[in-house]
């Protein structure tokens, strides 16, 4: 079993349950020693400290029986080798390498939401050649599961890639006879450059795909970057990558390469992820410092809202696509279905009734078409975690299904039980837009305290192309492809910016987010605020860096002045006088210092440096935040803050996945630190009497980074185990709570 990651797509969503219920005490530690290697290969990706060459040669003379797969020079600086597990300790010692990471696998809404983002103001903008502004032209990568080249919509617009999952040059989406079939790359695909029946944001780009999820969507980090670096090589304009994990970490293999695609002059886009709301469940690559990450927001929506008929609270809906959407305009009487295995279904009565499934142990589509062979009405399925998810079925399910949190969920059954007459469900529609979507993923990102998300575009319910069809789907993933899109228009507009100006073009004209009290969303959910594509287009001024961080301060540090430095550019056809203006009310212990203006011509730029003179130990613990504001153009340009006072409050573990091996018998975990750890460890607990079994695995003084074990065998009987990861840092504990399988395995949500 591998860390896994996805698409950032509906269909999977890893959400962390991070200081649940479990009460974070645990009995003596016991010395459990150094756990052994094995002596099975692996694969990792190596960053050489100096010229690639002369790591490989190093490499390959200490280790004679090792295969170096794939060099990436325009990427990585590095590459991938294939050795022994045992192998790997004495590979990071080498002075030629710098750091070494194991290769992980990666997984994998139109007419209301292209008009939205300002796409129908673009139809009559023409660019420097007199053409109209269509994307025609420009090159748009598509990093995905492939792409239906065949589909009426986006055949016209095809113009090639490569597989590097089959490594020839034919990028389909995995069909059946293959596998598990995808649909996710030709979804991306169709909202940037669809040309048919559905119109995407640049429905005249040249789409190039790259298929680096195969079967099931999954992947490596090996493929990733491999297509990363063919999309260079082809010169693309602008790559798309929805894909991600929920590791909030910036030196992930994925994000360095998004980086060094953007130094290469490519306008790299990424999802943000769906494991929100919480803040740092921000995942790589959306962590990459240079490309553009992107979070969820809606289009206009008629959201419907479901209550038990009597009772005051709303419970929110979340459509699972492939399903019909959720219309009911009456009053119906809900019923409960276990996880709706088929022996659950014998002593309910679903007929015309509303069905409440709880998630997991078998797919989406196998609870849903049992409900309907059951004669349900419609299906709500609630969360086994804590917390809201996405999710989505591929064979399309002619009834209304919903997911809802585990906490909604929990309500519902409640009612159910400690009420003796029947409950009934009550539909409300709203009318709503520009709400942050709940499962967007928030930042910081982790050691670089940089805001993330860059922007947020529309993610839900979006409807786009699918192999031999159309679907809705939601997800971060369907966010990034709407930038993606912009991106190339503003690049046809402007054929001489650089990526960070096409960056800047787009946060600087976004639209801040505001919740339903009036107040701001915060930098770190929305970033920027939602693309205008138009205003974007037409932006006559540019500040980049689009959002700032001060980085991290402790009480116990002196007075001190940190700067930044952002850039100022004037492309109006006239002279323009820029003010800088911080907060206007700033609190005791700090203050801004700012140029008074900065004067410039047409075509003139200049660097500002913006000077925080802060005394930490008059100010509150935490992240504070903020916006400097730049007037004298056009429009005030607003620029987000943020910065800490003491370590954070960041999960202290995140990314928990335990299964089994490569051999019968095997298992093997894998944990992401991202500030490191004191200790950590993974206690076991009986699910049902939550009593203390014993110690899985413990660790002291541990890096920042991905940790794990691998185990030929475990003295453990088959069964089910409840599982509770914690990890303590400077005072701080956050523990995981996960359910393990030992024997049989278990079918998870697909």
């Amino acid at each position: 079993m591998k860390n896994v990651l996805m698409c950032w797509l509906t269909i999977l969503l890893v959400t962390m349950n991070i200081n649940t219920g479990f009460a974070a005490t645990f009995p003596e530690i016991p010395n459990m020693g150094e756990q052994e290697h094995t002596d099975e290969k692996v694969v990792v990706i190596v960053t050489a400290s100096g010229e690639v060459e002369e790591a490989v040669a190093a490499v390959s003379t200490a280790f004679p029986n090792s295969k170096i797969r794939k060099t990436f020079k325009r990427t990585l600086n590095g590459f991938s080798i294939e050795l022994l597990e045992s192998e790997v300790d004495m590979l990071q010692s080498f002075n030629e390498i710098e750091r070494v990471d194991k290769v992980v696998e990666y997984k994998a809404n139109l007419d209301g939401s292209v008009p939205f983002i300002g796409g129908n103001e673009m139809r009559g903008m023409l660019d420097p050649s007199g053409e109209r502004l269509s994307g025609k032209g420009i090159k748009v990568a598509v990093i995905d599961t492939g792409i239906d080249y065949n589909h009426p919509d986006l055949k016209a617009n095809y113009k090639g890639g490569y597989d590097v999952v089959d490594y020839d040059r034919d990028p389909m989406e995995t069909i059946a006879s293959q596998g598990p079939p995808t649909l996710h790359g030709t979804h991306v695909a169709g909202i940037i450059g669809a040309n048919g029946q559905l119109k995407g944001v640049a429905p005249e780009v040249d789409l190039y795909a790259y298929r680096a999820l195969g079967p099931g969507g999954q992947g490596t980090t090996e493929q990733v970057i491999e297509a990363i670096e063919k999309a260079i090589d082809d010169e693309v304009d602008v790559l798309n990558l929805s894909l991600g994990n929920t590791v909030n970490g910036p030196d992930w293999p994925t994000s360095i390469a998004l980086d060094k695609a953007v130094e290469e002059g490519i306008v790299a886009v990424t999802s943000n992820g769906n494991s929100g709301p919480n803040m740092w469940t921000v995942g790589s690559p959306g962590t990459s410092t240079k490309a553009i990450s992107v979070g969820a927001s809606a289009p206009p929506l008629k959201t419907p809202y479901v209550t038990i008929a009597g009772l005051e609270k709303e419970v929110t809906l979340y459509p699972i696509g492939g399903t019909l959407p959720w219309t009911l305009k009456r009053d119906f009487e809900i019923v409960e279905a276990g996880y709706g295995l088929e022996d659950e279904w014998e002593d309910v009565e679903a007929e015309n009734k509303i069905v409440l499934i709880k998630r997991g142990m078998i797919p989406f589509a196998e609870k849903a078409k049992a409900a309907q062979k059951a004669g349900a009405k419609a299906v709500l399925i609630y969360n086994n975690l804590p917390g809201a998810f996405v999710g989505a079925v591929e064979q399309g399910i002619k009834l209304p299904v919903v997911s809802i949190s585990k906490e909604d969920g929990d309500w519902i059954l409640e009612q159910l039980e400690n009420e003796k007459d029947k409950q009934y469900a009550r539909t409300i529609y709203r009318n709503e837009e520009d709400f942050i979507a709940p499962f967007s993923s928030r930042g910081p990102v982790t050691q670089t305290w940089e805001v993330k998300p860059d922007l947020v575009a529309p993610g839900v319910s979006i409807d786009s192309t699918v192999p031999k069809g159309y679907l809705g789907l939601n997800g971060t993933s369907m966010s990034a492809p709407h930038v993606a899109g912009a991106a190339a228009l503003i690049k046809q507009a402007h054929p001489d910016w650089t990526p960070v100006q096409i960056k800047a073009a787009m946060m600087n004209t976004a639209k801040q987010l505001v919740k339903a009290d009036g107040e701001p969303y915060y930098p770190y959910e929305q970033g920027a605020g939602r693309l205008q594509v138009d205003k974007a287009v037409q932006a006559k001024t540019l500040a980049y860096p689009g959002a700032l961080t001060f980085g991290k301060y402790t009480k116990d540090d002196p007075r001190e002045k940190r700067m930044v430095t952002f850039t100022i550019e004037n492309h109006d056809d006239k002279t323009r006088t820029y003010h800088v203006k911080p907060p206007f009310q700033a609190p005791d212990g700090l203050q801004w210092e700012v140029p008074f203006s900065t004067t410039l011509k047409p075509g003139d730029k200049t660097e500002v440096d913006v000077k925080l003179d802060l005394f930490p130990a008059v100010l509150a613990e935490g992240i504070h935040h903020g916006e400097i504001v730049i007037g004298g153009g056009e429009d005030p340009i607003i620029v987000p803050y943020v910065f800490f006072i003491e370590e954070p409050n960041y999960p202290r573990a995140m990314a928990f996945n335990f299964g089994h091996g490569d051999h019968p018998g095997e298992y093997r975990y894998e944990l992401y630190l991202p500030g490191g750890a004191e200790e950590m460890g993974i206690a076991l607990y009986d699910p049902d009497t939550f009593q203390f079994i014993r110690f899985l695995d413990t660790k002291k003084d541990v890096g920042r980074g991905m940790v794990g074990e691998e185990w030929k065998e475990l003295d453990l009987p088959d069964g089910v185990y409840k599982a509770l990861v914690y990890a303590r840092k400077d005072g701080k504990e956050d523990t995981i709570e996960s359910t393990i399988v030992i024997g049989a395995q278990v079918l998870e949500d697909k």
